[in-house]
């Protein structure tokens, strides 16, 4: 009984640790956005699956830019992405490419990180950029109030647009804060709207046609990290490629013409806004190249498992304990003498006969003189 309790305790170990690789495997969804060293967004809100590289126990900054160079740049984070060691700690000292001193900035949900050892969770957001203006570091960040829409009933979106600054709190100290952008004019996949933000940093801007679209913004009076809106359009109803063109009315023919007999292909029926909806959305699933997060079945069969040994151990303890830990506990010589001692009866008579075969010992013979 002891070796099937070892064997099912060894069992469940491995099952343990395979549910711990599983884990590791599926990875966290978090969303990047990086800005390169001439202000273009090399990423725009793309979801990239984070394991923990460094084994520290936590998911941090770190980890999502090295599996976002790891997932999207050429050459992987090896040719894109390096951090070192300093006397501040963890520092960033390539991104995207370009090692250009520590001259970056990275965020957690449009909020400036401490350090890269930051901690992230599912579905949080980051985005980091590399400074244009090294001199001065005079690059903003800007964001919209929206990161991610659908419109499904009308083409018209209206966006604010803010961005991170510092001000004085009225006692000489400069804190963080978030102050609206005025003047800078959206765009749709880099192309000028004509919509410009007023003082409050709101712009609307309007959709013709279904598709997903990346909206951000630019500004001449300060140098923005282009913000990030993707947009999903699916509004409007799309028309079939057949439709029936109309015929001119028939012209007088001479004697000797034989008529000509015209034949109209037949066409199929406008597709309803439903229809258009469902094409547009199985077209965009179809086309987007994101990376997938890992199936959770396998996860949670591990964990069924795992469950079903530790079940199993808990019973074949009980059932060891109720079987057996009356007659270990009879085999011991000290439980024998409290009982004999209790029953008023020598121990050589009221120790069982098996017991003797039991330990291996042979019983002693004693003899009396005549």
């Amino acid at each position: 009984m002891k070796k099937i309790v070892s064997v099912l305790l060894a069992l469940t170990l491995v099952l343990s640790v395979g549910v711990m690789f599983a884990c590791a495997d599926e990875g966290t969804n978090v969303y990047v956005t990086i800005a390169d060293k001439d202000g273009k967004l090399a990423l725009a809100y793309e979801p990239v699956t984070v394991t923990d590289i460094d084994s520290d126990g936590v998911l941090t900054v770190n980890d999502v830019l090295y599996a976002a160079h790891e997932q999207f740049y050429e050459g992987g984070a090896a040719a894109g992405y390096a951090t070192e060691t300093t006397k501040w700690g963890l520092s960033l000292m390539k991104l995207w490419g370009v090692a250009n001193g520590g001259s970056y900035g990275y965020l957690i949900n449009d909020v400036l990180a401490w350090s890269m050892t930051d901690s992230v969770k599912e579905n949080d957001y980051v985005a980091a950029f590399v400074y244009t203006d090294t001199d001065y570091f005079s690059d903003t960040y800007s964001f919209f109030d929206v990161k991610m829409t659908e419109l499904s009933d009308s083409g018209e979106l209206t966006l604010t647009l803010s961005k991170n600054g510092y001000e004085d709190d009225g006692t000489g100290n400069w804190v963080s804060a978030v102050k609206p952008v005025a003047n800078a004019e959206l765009t749709i996949d880099g192309e000028p709207t004509g919509a410009v933000t007023d003082a409050e940093g709101k712009a609307a801007i309007t959709f013709e046609k279904n598709g997903k679209y990346l909206v951000s913004a630019a500004s001449a009076a300060e140098k923005l990290v282009p913000p990030v809106c993707i947009v999903t359009v699916s509004c409007f109803e799309e028309s079939t490629p057949d439709e029936i063109k109309p015929t001119e009315a028939p012209t007088e023919l001479d004697e000797a013409t034989e008529p000509v007999k015209e034949t109209v292909a037949p066409t199929t029926a406008p597709a309803t806004k439903d229809q258009a909806t469902k094409d547009q959305a199985t077209k965009d699933s179809s086309s987007s190249g994101t990376p997938k997060t890992g199936d959770a079945t396998m996860l949670w069969l591990w964990i069924l498992i795992a469950a079903v040994c530790l079940c199993c151990i808990i019973i074949a303890i009980v059932i060891y304990k109720k079987k057996y830990a009356n007659k270990e506990a009879f085999r011991r010589p000290a439980d024998i003498a409290a009982v004999v001692s209790d029953s008023g009866v020598s121990a050589r008579r009221k120790r069982p006969r098996n017991l003797y075969r039991r330990s291996g010992a042979k019983p002693v013979r004693r003899y009396r003189r005549i």
